[in-house]
């Protein structure tokens, strides 16, 4: 008991820290816009993004590398994940992510993540050519995030993120830095009830820098030009506080009920609501779905309260199916799909092997 007071007090300590250092003026609508690298506010693991995100309190593996670091450190040995994401289908942007959980040690476990957006090849204009030259790129949003969580007990897990940010087009580029750090307190006899927080993207401002920034120019009266460089404005990070909590009803030895809730606090953007519902069928066979509530979701879509394409609900499934019982390896095929409006919705697959 006393060890369960003493667990308690450090998750207020660190809900109170996690607060102060979001900002004061988290989910302000005034401040929606303002931020950069929104890619970073994008879960791109079909398991969690089934059920919505609200298991910052119980992910396990690889897919905690976004949702809460703190479940990389029940990894038992080796964790491999890999999602391919449609999103807003009918926008033609895909999204590919890998992950890498490997034990180091008794308790530790390191991790290796790495995010790619395509937007395929876009047409090059000019003022002179507003229809386009001919010519084509292609935008690159990548990020690598090398991770470490720790079991303290039991009880209590942590780890921390550390995320390198890169955004590009061939004639201008912004690199940044970004940490996530979380926290998990797991209780019950049977490990039934479940808590979690995690504070994701704290980072100095990005600027984006290069060539296209920069414009030839002429002196009155004279025939020779010169370069003019225009500065470009800094962006912060979207920055996130997320406190979940769950609890396991467990019926029978082969199935399992999970109600989950999370509270999302963004620095940028609105304040979200997250209730979400998990049945397990021995493990082999996991069906989940969740509704996201913010202020205006529900609203049509040309009102502007309404400042979000997805409409709330999601859903997915995952198979896990043992391949070798002698090595405990076993293969996971993960399915999500995300409502919205105006396009045809979010849809990823994804498929892991760990052992």
């Amino acid at each position: 008991m006393k060890n369960f007071y003493r667990y308690l007090a450090a998750l207020t300590i660190i809900t109170a820290l996690s607060f102060t250092f979001s900002g004061v003026q988290a989910g302000n609508k005034d401040r929606s816009g303002q931020a950069g690298a929104p890619e970073l506010l994008i879960n791109p693991w079909a398991g969690s993004a089934g059920w919505g995100g609200v298991n910052t309190s119980n992910v396990r593996g690889v897919e905690s590398m976004f949702s809460n670091i703190a479940g990389l450190a029940f990894v038992n040995k080796l964790d491999i994940g890999f999602t391919q994401t449609t999103w807003l289908k009918g926008s033609g942007i895909g999204i590919s992510n890998f992950g890498l959980g490997v034990r180091a040690g008794e308790t530790g476990v390191i991790g290796l993540s790495v995010f790619s957006m395509q937007f395929g090849d876009l047409d090059v204009t000019t003022t002179d050519q507003p229809d386009g030259t001919g010519a084509t790129y292609k935008p690159n949003l990548l990020n690598f995030a090398l991770s470490y969580s720790k079991a303290f007990s039991n009880s209590i897990f942590a780890g921390l993120t550390v995320r390198i940010i890169s955004e590009s087009i061939p004639d201008a580029s912004a690199q940044g830095i970004s940490i996530d750090a979380g926290v998990m307190y797991v209780a019950g006899e049977r490990d039934q009830a479940k808590f979690g927080i995690t504070l994701r993207n704290l980072g100095p401002a990005m600027k984006f820098t290069g060539d296209g920034f920069s414009i030839k120019s002429f002196f009155q009266g004279n025939d020779n030009s010169i370069s003019v460089y225009q500065r470009s404005e800094s962006f912060e990070l979207p920055t996130q506080l997320r406190i979940g909590a769950s609890y396991d009803f467990l019926i029978g030895e082969w199935n399992r009920l999970t109600l989950a809730g999370n509270f999302t606090s963004n620095s940028f953007s609105k304040d979200q609501f997250t209730l979400g519902l998990e049945y397990s069928l021995k493990e082999y066979l996991i069906l989940h779905g969740a509704y996201t509530y913010e202020n205006g979701i529900t609203a049509g879509v040309n009102d502007p309260n309404r400042t979000n394409a997805y409409k709330g609900v999601s859903f997915g499934a995952t198979i896990e199916v043992p391949v070798s019982k002698k090595s405990g390896l076993i293969l996971g095929i993960d399915y999500a799909y995300q409502t919205t409006d105006n396009f045809r919705g979010t849809q990823a697959f994804g498929v892991r092997l760990k052992y």
